[in-house]
């Protein structure tokens, strides 16, 4: 018995030791930098299209993010960054750090790639995505609907998933859309790796599943209106096609708005 116990032990231990996450973190430095890109070694470990951090270091023991970049090319055992603003963290109060990325800054591709959104049409899809990527930290969907719930927003577009992916420290978001998913970049809306699913039709819950099944609208925005075709609304989001279908304007019942507003009944920072 107590053999039997060992083997299983060491079964688990070794399964757990070979898991490997989906993105993996990649850190390097950067060998070549002008105003609007910088240019480091390439490697396998991220794709064109991804996302990472441009940190600088100003002692032994402080150093700073300093930038986002985003892969635009590889080529001859090089990738060209381009530079762009670091939004994640970014706070009003303080001024902007003048510091422009460097020769021999670090570099941290795939950054926060280990943590995701979740974007399904039913309860059954979100469970087979979060069970078959376990070594993802997926963020549940209720959050990211509260978050809607207090703008009024049953139509989250791509700045609300942005600011949802801010407040969460998640750079990830899984689309379930047909037969395919997508892994897309929060920063920059690329999709970093895309799978086959098998699409479940037998309930499709807008804008998401989620056990918040009751995302009101407002009459006072614009932007606020009700997701009629759950799959033709995040192709569309995704800039696989550039026709909405259903009622309404591009394709979307709208609730005649007029300025954006905000629920001050929930605790949504």
């Amino acid at each position: 018995m107590n053999k039997l116990v060992i083997i299983v032990c060491l079964v688990l231990v070794s399964s757990f030791l070979e898991a490997k996450s989906l993105f993996e973190e990649y850190k390097t430095t950067i060998i070549e930098s002008n105003n609007q890109d910088v240019i480091i070694a390439d490697s396998s470990a991220f794709v064109v299209g991804a996302s990472g951090i441009v940190t600088h270091k100003f002692d032994e023991k402080t150093s700073s993010i300093i930038a986002q970049v985003n892969v635009i090319s590889k080529n001859n055992g090089k990738a060209v960054l381009r530079v762009e603003k670091f939004k994640m963290l970014t706070q009003g109060a303080f001024p902007d750090t003048s510091l422009k990325p460097q020769v021999g800054d670090e570099v941290t591709m795939n950054y926060l790639y280990n943590r995701a959104l979740i974007v399904t049409p039913n309860y059954e899809m979100y469970t087979a995505i979060t069970k078959e990527y376990n070594t993802l930290t997926w963020i549940h969907p209720d959050i990211i609907a509260g978050y809607l719930t207090k703008l009024y927003r049953p139509n989250p577009d791509k700045e609300i998933f942005q600011k949802a992916c801010y407040q969460n420290s998640a750079s990830i978001i899984f689309f379930a859309i047909k037969n395919n998913g997508y892994f897309v970049d929060c920063n920059n809306f690329n999709t970093i790796k895309s799978i086959a699913i098998t699409e479940n039709n037998v309930t499709q819950q807008v804008p998401f599943y989620s056990r918040i099944t009751n995302i009101e609208s407002t009459w006072f925005s614009w932007d606020s209106a009700t997701v009629v075709d759950y799959n033709n609304y995040y192709e569309y989001l995704l800039g696989q096609t550039k026709t909405l279908k259903g009622q309404g304007l591009d394709g979307i019942i709208l609730n005649l708005p007029f300025t954006v507003v905000e629920r001050k009944d929930t605790l949504w920072k």
